[in-house]
């Protein structure tokens, strides 16, 4: 067990009309079970059922943005079965660049080390957003100096984080998306 900070969970809101009131939910950590990266997107139940005789409820829908390592796409929706039923089930689409075309990916410093020396800044952090990351992170960092917390959540290396993590979404009636 670590007194490091290498673990991180939280709950973020944008100040703006368009997200007010929209949770953004963020976890990073070492030594957790799969080095993965994504964005999930999990859009809101319709308030009523649309199809009332159907059997169960679907999922609610969701967009996967898969950063790495296996870059692409899932869209996951309900969709009517066929037939004469009216049952509706949740189906994915799947869209993995490893699988669509026939040529590998160029690793992601290849990319990286190549732009730089050709002079593009696309794929580089502009420095608002840097000083934007650091005046999220530099108020925690400062007040865990002053005053460490008092019940420093720790976590067993292979597992996705402490039961603390679990319990920030579960207060908000949510979970983690298992990747």
């Amino acid at each position: 067990m670590s007194e490091i900070e290498t673990y991180v969970a939280a709950r973020l809101f944008i100040d703006d009309w368009r997200w007010a009131g929209v949770p953004f939910y963020l976890r990073a950590g070492k030594r957790m079970p799969k080095r993965a990266t994504e964005i999930a997107i999990k859009f809101k139940q319709v308030p009523h059922a649309l199809f009332k005789e159907s059997n169960a409820d679907p999922e609610a829908n969701l967009l996967a943005l898969r950063i790495q390592p296996d870059e692409g796409i899932l869209l996951r929706f309900a969709a009517k079965v066929p037939g004469l039923g009216v049952d509706v089930r949740s189906v994915n689409m799947d869209f993995t660049y490893g699988s669509a075309f026939s040529v590998d990916s160029p690793d992601a410093y290849e990319t990286l080390i190549l732009d730089a020396l050709l002079g593009d800044a696309a794929l580089f952090t502009r420095s608002d957003e840097v000083e934007k990351a650091w005046g999220i992170v530099t108020p925690v960092i400062d007040a865990w100096a002053g005053e460490p917390p008092p019940e420093f959540p720790n976590y067993a290396a292979g597992s996705w984080g402490p039961d603390a993590a679990d319990g920030l979404l579960l207060g908000d009636g949510r979970r983690w998306r298992r990747i």
